[in-house]
């Protein structure tokens, strides 16, 4: 078995490993959104919505109830 061949091993394994932590990670974001309310997508706005003049993305009242 040559480099040439070892090589290609390692890139297609590295691949398909890759590919599953990919779904593994979709697979997270989606139960955790089902299961605890986790929305991620919402909190990612954040970044986008970044601006003095955007609105909040969660907005909070000024006044504090007791």
């Amino acid at each position: 078995m040559d480099i040439e061949t070892l090589q290609a091993y390692g890139y297609f394994f590295f691949t398909v490993f890759l590919v599953v932590v990919l779904y593994a990670y979709i697979y997270h974001l989606y139960t955790a959104k089902k299961k605890h309310g986790r929305d991620y997508e919402e909190l990612s706005n954040m970044a986008l919505r970044d601006d003095i003049t955007d609105e909040p993305v969660n907005k909070v009242s000024d006044e504090t109830e007791k």
